[in-house]
């Protein structure tokens, strides 16, 4: 039986088949107790620096909290939960489940198509595994669960975790997340996922009761206290958690939450790189960042590639004519902005932000390969964060959105899909949570406010109309049910994505940009010297008339959409071309 374990400074690890050690960092504290079910309450024994020990005649499966003074605590290291953050925690031996995929060594990250979930609105663990066979014949090669930390209640989007290491109950056992990471294996699919590091969820989390050195006093993020990444025992909290998650469970990348709230941002490569050290010889691990700073040094170490906003707002823009809160830094010259997010990977490089006051952002990113940047038309933020949670689907003209979703699955950069956007879906994704009494009002009105100023709900009795994030009604609308042409967007993206398999992902390694202009109002074209020496070009037109398309490809059409002829780039048209290397 093959099985994989992590050795952890925190929590609770099997030391016989009757016997637990616990540990727990408690330095505001002089003394703590051990309480496990059925037990009697122990003392744990001081081991200096905050630390505290205890081993117990207890095996897998036991149900234990500490005692920190007149408050009851969930292990902040917890493997698994029963039921809930507010519940004990469990026991849980790594190595019972045995792995039928223990030398599965991944995909290289030219590969990748990346497919996003709310595993809960999948059904659980095992709703997402009998998924699989699906995603793989339409194309998808890499599954990314949105954050799956144990989170108060039964639903979440999950950026509202407590516990890092224990799979929120809701969604299923340990056991059952290896089994879909396993499937995913057998299938030859890649599994990521997204981890919190940024911040800790408002309900349970009782760190700053015993271990306040968790939180920094002079810095805070809009969701909560900053984490002190300077002390090596939080370092190294969150740095094995995300050992834990790629070796432990198998998982082949893991995507990280808004790390611009992370600071000393250098703690970043340090976590990054004892990943990568901790991976078996030959293994492909990917590592993903979320960062609003558009940092290109970050890309420079052990990070694959970094989710790209300016690709998405930009898109928005051209398809919907949306401008207000951050659409407004893409609101003019659109169509120019796109043609630098195609040739150099970020649009804002260091220029002043107008959604940050004016204040420059990002850095140059020209030098680097478009498999730096993920690009996506739609993802949980982009569609979830709109006050009534609508898809581009409700937004823009169809044959536009097919236009931009060829541009999304032809070009280098490494595309991302939002699940439904394959079936065309008009489901809204809406922000929900599961809080209850005081914590619930606040949220329900902090939503509220939250588009006070926008010109659609500044009447109030408008904004009563903004979905109760904590009505199940509010879950329930949020399941994706497939659009009615559903068959005619599934053929489309399993055509292009076998385009892409075929003719574009063996070539990408290597791959640079040979430049990009516009060529209309709302129109681009941009070409790619791929990694074999042939050239990738592609022709894009959102606009609704068509433009003149001089010197257009004279290499075999890869693919089209829409009419194009005569020198002219139809309405909301698309075209790539592939020119091979002599």
């Amino acid at each position: 039986m093959t099985a994989f374990a992590s050795e952890l400074s925190f929590g609770a690890a099997l030391i016989g088949d009757d016997r637990t050690r616990f540990r727990l960092w408690a330095p505001a504290r002089t003394s703590v107790l051990l309480e496990v079910d059925g037990r009697a309450v122990q003392p744990m024994r001081p081991a200096g620096e905050g630390w505290f020990e205890a081993e117990a005649d207890c095996g897998a499966g036991a149900r234990y909290r500490y005692r920190v003074d007149d408050l009851l605590v969930s292990d902040p290291a917890s493997r698994a939960q029963s039921p809930d953050v507010h519940g004990p925690s469990v026991v849980v031996d790594p190595r019972a489940y045995a792995w039928r995929t223990p030398d599965w060594r991944g995909r290289p990250w030219e590969e990748a198509v990346i497919y996003e979930v709310h595993p809960g609105l999948m059904g659980g663990f095992k709703g997402v595994a009998e998924r699989l066979p699906e995603l793989r014949e339409l194309g998808v090669t890499a599954v990314e669960l949105m954050p799956i930390a144990d989170f108060p209640g039964a639903r979440n989007w999950g950026y509202d975790g407590v516990l890092p290491y224990a799979p929120d109950s809701a969604y299923g056992s340990p056991d059952e997340l290896k089994a879909l990471i396993d499937r995913a294996h057998e299938l030859g699919l890649m599994m990521i996922l997204d981890v919190v590091y940024n911040h800790f969820g408002p309900d349970g989390n009782f760190l700053s009761a015993y271990a306040p050195g968790f939180f920094r006093e002079d810095i805070h993020t809009p969701w909560g206290g900053a984490i002190d990444f300077r002390r090596p025992e939080v370092s190294r909290f969150f740095i094995e958690n995300a050992v834990y998650w790629t070796q432990e469970y198998r998982f082949d990348g893991l995507r990280f939450d808004a790390v611009h709230a992370i600071a000393p941002s250098g703690w970043l490569d340090e976590m990054g790189t004892a990943v990568r050290a901790a991976a078996e010889p030959g293994r492909h691990i990917h590592l993903i960042l979320e960062n609003e700073e558009n940092s290109a040094t970050r890309l420079s170490g052990p990070f694959d590639a970094q989710w790209n906003d300016d690709f998405h707002n930009v898109l928005h823009v051209l398809l919907t004519d949306e401008t207000g809160a951050y659409y407004q830094d893409f609101a003019d010259r659109p169509a120019e902005r796109l043609a630098r997010c195609l040739e150099e990977g970020f649009i804002y490089q260091g220029e002043p932000s107008p959604n940050h006051d004016g204040k420059p952002r990002g850095e140059p990113s020209a030098h680097l390969p478009p498999t730096a940047f993920v690009a996506f038309l739609q993802n949980h933020d982009q569609v979830g964060n709109r006050a009534l949670g609508e898809r581009l689907t409700l937004l823009a003209h169809p044959d536009a959105l097919k236009a931009a979703t060829a541009l999304l699955l032809l070009s280098p950069q490494i595309p991302l899909i939002f699940m439904g956007d394959e079936t065309g879906s008009p489901s809204p994704f809406l922000f929900f949570t599961d809080f209850h009494d005081d914590l619930a009002d606040a949220v329900r009105e902090g939503r509220r406010k939250e588009f006070a100023s926008f010109p659609a709900f500044a009447d109030p009795e408008k904004r009563e109309h903004i979905p109760d994030p904590n009505a199940h009604e509010t879950y329930q609308k949020s399941r994706v049910e497939p659009g009615p042409d559903a068959a005619d967007w599934r053929a489309l993206y399993k055509g292009l994505l076998a385009l892409r398999h075929a003719e574009i992902a063996p070539r990408l390694k290597g791959a640079r940009a040979l430049g990009a202009r516009v060529i209309g109002p709302n129109a681009v074209f941009a070409a790619w010297r791929m990694g074999d020496g042939a050239t990738l070009s592609i022709a894009v037109n959102l606009d609704a008339g068509a433009v003149s398309f001089e010197g257009a490809p004279t290499a075999p059409s890869l693919f089209s959409h829409g009419e194009s002829a005569g020198g002219k780039l139809g309405a909301h048209s698309f075209g790539a071309w592939l020119d091979a290397a002599p």
